[in-house]
């Protein structure tokens, strides 16, 4: 056994939420470890859809350019019916808008993101150990002990904070005891192939349907020759293993011998679990990604939903260990378990359609993309509070993206002056500009990025909205003063009491005492349930 050191946080699980996670924390400064059971990053193209919300996450933790490079728009549903086969459009593409920058579901293989991620992360200067596996968890009232065994033995792992991101068979939420209520059924099976592919047009996500809801569907993979297979099984049926007895199960459905496989890349049996954990942590512990809830994989939902899971924790996480009160990681269940539940009621139905032959259930929209996704109502942007809303927005919702002119005349996104940790304050109009000089903010935690939108004072903060995008975006329609949390959803709105109510809600999400020892940071407050979350 070691003599460890204790770590702010360890992160268990290396896929797409922990790795997100990671990222989010270690840009804070946090000291962080990311292990995972795998011997290396993931080789399959499973999870393939990345929707807009998601790219939006991608942007600000500074991996979007190598997931855009290694992807590429969804193309048409070819539909075959027999020897015919019927374009549809499953997506429909949209054009950029200064609010939404990136409004069309991205198509890339999960290795890739995975990559993406890693890369990102390396960057940051934290490796991700991979070949390590978890056999026992506890914690107590101010520490996590994780024993992992890997290549060099048994290790201790001595952390403030632990997060499973350790997928829907979780050793975590196990070792936490956390029910997980849903339902799997083994006798809905879908064999998923990667395999190298001649005798099939690129330009199609190709789709045989058959009646009882059998279906294969082949979707090319963008920079390969690679499709990613979905062959629906029958009850009783046997998943094909070599490459010969998959073309022949191929052939028999879709009566098309031009098609040919030449190489696996990778297989897998999927069942259709849909699953949600009845609490998302206990005590120091916490759940992220399909640890917490797992889906059918209709409508692109599962992926995505858990990489903004461990967006949401990760200023959290943060804000307690620079000291804020830890009740507020009681509202990363709250906001993010309702969210779950919706989606998991939105893939579940899009997969039954499917299987019935539903056109409908092939349809892609604004319920997918999760833009629409809001916080409103929760304990955080409480619909009862004052500083509810604007022309098109509540508190809670998504801060949407603008365009704006800096003092020096150059153009910059509003995205571009969120990107980081920080949180961001915008007073929009002379009023609120006044109140935003005298807001008080915390030395600890995360810090605040102060911006005024009216006439350019060249003092370096003040930007004008030449275009009225901001204006137009927030709804905004006399003096405003608008809190962006530092996951870009909107903390506050003040359109009157700037000062007063804005202050009000700084308190709920920052440390309130100006230092702190080390020793207090690892105490917990008695107002924090052990379960995770606000009862």
């Amino acid at each position: 056994m070691n003599n460890p050191q204790t770590i702010d946080v360890l992160v268990i699980g290396a896929g797409l939420s922990g790795s997100a996670l990671a990222i989010d924390l270690v840009r804070r400064g946090l000291d962080v470890r990311i292990v995972d059971r795998s011997p290396h990053t993931f080789d399959g193209s499973r999870a393939k859809g990345i929707q807009p919300r998601s790219l939006e996450v991608l942007e600000d933790l500074g991996a979007l350019d190598d997931v855009l490079a290694g992807g590429d728009l969804y193309p048409k549903l070819g539909l075959h019916a027999g020897p015919l086969g019927v374009p549809w459009k499953m997506f429909p593409h949209k054009e950029t808008t200064p609010d939404v920058p990136y409004p069309n579901t991205w198509l890339i293989p999960q290795f890739r993101t995975d990559r993406a991620l890693h890369a990102r992360l390396s960057e940051l200067g934290r490796e991700v150990e991979f070949n390590k596996e978890l056999t026992e968890l506890t914690q107590d009232e101010d520490t996590v002990l994780a024993k992992v065994v890997g290549a060099a033995g048994v290790e201790e792992i001595i952390a403030r904070y632990a997060v499973g991101a350790d997928g829907g068979s979780s050793a975590v939420r196990k070792q936490l005891d956390i029910g997980f209520a849903g339902t799997t059924d083994e006798s809905d099976r879908v064999l998923i192939v990667d395999a190298s592919v001649s005798g099939l047009a690129r330009n199609r996500w190709h789709m045989w349907a058959g009646l009882g809801g059998k279906l294969i569907a082949a979707c090319p993979l963008p920079d390969s020759d690679m499709f990613q297979w979905m062959i629906r099984l029958t009850p009783d049926e046997k998943p094909p293993q070599e490459i010969g007895a998959i073309i022949d199960r191929i052939h028999s459905h879709t009566r098309n011998r031009h098609i040919q496989l030449h190489d696996i890349h990778w297989k897998s049996v999927f069942r259709p679990n849909i699953r949600l954990a009845e609490h998302y942590g206990r005590g120091r512990v916490f759940l992220v990604g399909d640890a917490a809830h797992v889906h059918t994989p209709a409508g692109a939902q599962g992926l995505n939903t858990g990489m903004q899971d461990g967006y949401n924790l990760g200023w959290k996480l943060g804000q307690v260990l620079a000291g804020a009160d830890p009740a507020l990681l009681g509202t990363y269940e709250a906001e993010r378990q309702p969210i779950a539940a919706g989606v998991l009621g939105l893939s579940t139905e899009k997969w039954g359609g499917i299987a019935k032959l539903d056109p409908s259930s092939m349809k892609r929209g604004k319920d997918e993309q999760q833009l629409a996704l809001t916080y409103f109502g929760g304990p955080l942007a409480p619909a009862d509070g004052t500083g509810t809303g604007t022309g098109t927005l509540h508190v809670g919702d998504r801060a949407p993206d603008a365009r704006l002119l800096g003092a020096d005349g150059a153009e910059t996104r509003l995205f571009n002056l969120f990107q980081g940790p920080h949180f961001t304050a915008i007073a929009y109009g002379p009023g609120a500009d006044r109140d935003l000089d005298l807001l008080d903010w915390p030395t600890t935690g995360a810090q605040l990025k102060r911006l005024t939108v009216g006439p350019a004072t060249g003092d370096g903060r003040a930007f004008s909205d030449h275009g009225n995008t901001l204006r137009s975006a927030y709804g905004l329609t006399g003096d405003t003063l608008l809190l962006i949390r530092p996951d870009g959803y909107i903390g506050h709105i003040a359109t009157r009491d700037f000062l007063t109510t804005t202050q009000a809600a700084v308190r709920a999400m920052t440390p309130q005492t100006r230092t702190r020892t080390m020793s207090q940071l690892s105490q917990p407050s008695h107002a924090y349930p052990r379960s995770g979350a606000l009862e």
